[in-house]
């Protein structure tokens, strides 16, 4: 079972680190092209688009747990039609997105504390990479089709291939090209059409035997997409509660000066890091639970379970180790303000508890997800978003932003405490 795990976790692992470091990378390049503000502006557009696209993420989680469940189940006529249906739902998302851009831009940018030169900015890259929608839209179906399949090789490679085309195009842009801030836009919308052509050839390489099982009626018919928008509803309700908390955190950073919301987002980054490193194992246990779910295997699955808790524990450990030894080292790699890096001592205690505290609502929802109990996932949400704000508007006159911090780890610990017990100690997943 440890190989099973290691063989799905290792590539996930891959291509979850590549993403926070195309975040690390753009954070640079911000850092060399203006300092605080640039870095600042980043942070912003970042977070905006995160708030949109990780809203879009329940397509990717939802198409992951069901296509894994009908591959145990070996129904191959379900398996081609839920990447059909996966995709129909993604592309009229995108083409949402693109026809409401001006109006979106404008309330998103509006909301955010920041200064006009931070917000001029972040509107040159907020109306760049808006037109990499119908790619990275798609890239959530296609790649949760792929886990679902129990193959997590081709997205590492896909990510890894994309993210090289991201950093490269966007320092050319940027700096050799004299872009600016547009120009890492740009880039991200480059690798993210490369990443979707990519995708579906390495798909008609090695999955084209499934053209034969597609069926266009029975995939769009309406019972069958209920059932996919009804467990989807859940992952998006809690991906929507999820994304506040994350995109509050940095909105209130911005209304603490521009050093605080750059210290934070750099930070930010820290988490970021540890959470795709763990959401490694969270995808390789979408994969195994859907999979033994729809096998009914369940006496395997409460083994899978059991050992994924260890190894995700052991990658936390970890983390708080390099964290604490390294931290300086790594806050230099985004700056060399001093003022920055001095701030981020004040605050680096928070980032070492984030892995010992975050790693079992990351496992959690992998499990949950591939075994579609969905309302368990959005109800701990829920109560651990309610426990966020709260805390947050308790604490924040007397405490600034290390209320923002406390807040965020209670948030962590309430997630997890909520699901370990609406699950029923996790026994709602052997029957």
């Amino acid at each position: 079972m440890n190989r099973q795990i290691l063989r799905l976790a290792i590539p996930n692992i891959i291509s979850n680190i590549t993403i926070p470091l195309l975040g690390m990378a753009d954070t640079a390049i911000a850092g060399r092209l203006g300092g605080e503000t640039t870095i600042g502006a980043i942070a912003i557009g970042t977070a905006i688009f995160g708030f949109i696209y990780w809203n879009c993420a329940f397509i990717r989680m939802g198409t992951s747990g069901l296509t894994a469940q009908a591959y145990g189940a070996r129904d191959f006529r379900e398996i081609a039609n839920l990447l059909v249906r996966s995709m129909a739902v993604s592309v009229s998302i995108a083409l949402l997105l693109l026809a409401v851009q001006v109006p979106l831009g404008r309330l998103t940018i509006g909301v955010m504390q920041a200064g006009p030169d931070t917000k001029a900015l972040v509107a040159e890259y907020f109306f760049a990479r808006i037109w990499a929608a119908p790619a990275t839209v798609s890239l959530y179906s296609i790649h949760g089709w792929f886990i679902g399949m129990q193959n997590a090789r081709i997205p590492m490679w896909v990510s890894i291939c994309q993210n090289l085309v991201n950093i490269s195009a966007s320092i050319w842009l940027a700096f050799y090209m004299d872009m600016g801030i547009a120009g890492v836009a740009w880039g991200t919308v480059i690798s993210q059409y490369f990443a979707v052509a990519m995708s579906w050839i390495l798909w008609a390489v090695h999955y084209r035997r499934f053209l034969k099982y597609v069926d266009l009626r029975q995939a769009l018919r309406l019972k069958p997409m209920f059932r996919f928008f009804d467990i989807n509803k859940d992952i998006f309700l809690r991906t929507a509660l999820n994304v506040c908390v994350y995109t509050f955190f940095t909105w209130a950073s911005s209304g603490f000066g521009e050093v605080m919301l750059a210290t934070n987002s750099i930070l930010i980054q820290l988490f970021t890091f540890f959470s795709y490193m763990s959401d490694g194992f969270a995808y390789a246990a979408e994969a195994i639970t859907g999979r033994l779910t729809g096998a009914r295997n369940f006496a395997a699955l409460k083994r899978a379970v059991r050992l994924m808790f260890f190894w995700c524990l052991g990658i936390a450990v970890g983390f708080v180790a390099i964290y604490r030894l390294f931290w300086r080292h790594i806050i230099g790699i985004f700056t060399d303000s001093a003022d920055i890096i001095s701030t981020a001592g004040e605050y680096i205690v928070w980032i070492m508890l984030v892995p010992l505290i975050g790693f079992a609502p990351f496992l959690m929802d992998g499990i949950l997800i591939g075994a579609t109990r969905t309302r368990i996932l959005r109800n701990s949400m829920f109560v651990a978003t309610v426990s966020f704000f709260s805390l947050y508007y308790l604490l924040v006159p007397g405490l600034g932003n290390n209320a923002l911090w406390l807040s965020f780890i209670i948030f962590l610990i309430v997630r997890g405490v909520s699901q370990y017990y609406m699950s029923g100690r996790l026994g709602v997943l052997y029957r």
